[in-house]
């Protein structure tokens, strides 16, 4: 089945071209140029990702973002203007995946999303479910339970959690982790990985403060306590 994408930006020089490429690839593209328009598209069809302008008419894409949250985990992928690091952070912070700083070069916007796309569907698994306590990980749908109702994680908090899980008691570094689950050449710092480890708490720990499962190992890094 053909992948399909949403691409949102008040540019339409730049929707044009990103379309084109990607339709090169036999991806299936929908275009908005507002944040109104994009959200009503998210809601109402299914994507494989999303790559989404930060600065936009109506709505901007941290709004969105954090709407399509609310009812969907599709990977979605902000792009920005800015350098700034706060930012990128702060579009991390509304629920975004990954995120690439304008002016791109389309062939890295390209590797990006189908990076990110075959993420979300999944390699092959060497089992199917991890379980520990109230917390319950299928692999091979990526969904994940916490006292057997589903909570909603983006790509990139499900593959923490994921390696975090199936390695319970490994302590990771925020360096470990950048580069396992971002890769080495990722631009971003390990800020970028305390902001998902939070978010991962937020969801998952009766009490973030005090968690019980995603652990911090003072001065080492990060570990899953079965």
């Amino acid at each position: 089945m053909a992948k399909k994408a949403l691409v949102v930006d008040d540019e339409k020089v730049i929707v044009k071209g990103i379309k084109y490429s990607l339709e090169q690839d036999d991806i299936i593209v929908d275009c908005a140029y507002d944040g109104e328009e994009a959200l009503s598209m998210a809601q109402t069809n299914h994507y494989d990702v999303i790559l989404l302008d930060v600065m936009l008419p109506k709505m901007s894409g941290f709004d969105v973002c954090q709407q399509i949250r609310e009812f969907s985990n599709v990977p979605i992928i902000m792009l920005t203007a800015k350098s700034e690091d706060m930012d990128k952070i702060l579009g991390l912070e509304y629920g975004a995946d990954d995120y690439i700083t304008k002016p791109f070069n389309i062939l890295e916007v390209k590797a990006r999303i189908k990076a990110i796309m075959r993420r979300a569907a999944g390699a092959e698994k060497s089992h199917a479910q991890v379980v520990f306590g109230d917390v319950r990980l299928n692999t091979d749908a990526r969904r994940v339970y916490v006292a057997d109702k589903e909570i909603a994680l983006t790509g990139k908090e499900y593959d923490v959690l994921e390696l975090l899980m199936t390695h319970a008691g490994k302590i990771y570094s925020r360096d470990d982790l950048l580069k396992q689950i971002w890769g080495a050449d990722y631009p971003g710092d390990e800020r970028t990985v305390d902001v998902h480890v939070r978010r991962l708490r937020e969801k998952l720990e009766a009490t973030p403060s005090e968690p019980r499962y995603v652990k911090t190992k003072w001065g080492s890094g990060y570990y899953f306590q079965g």
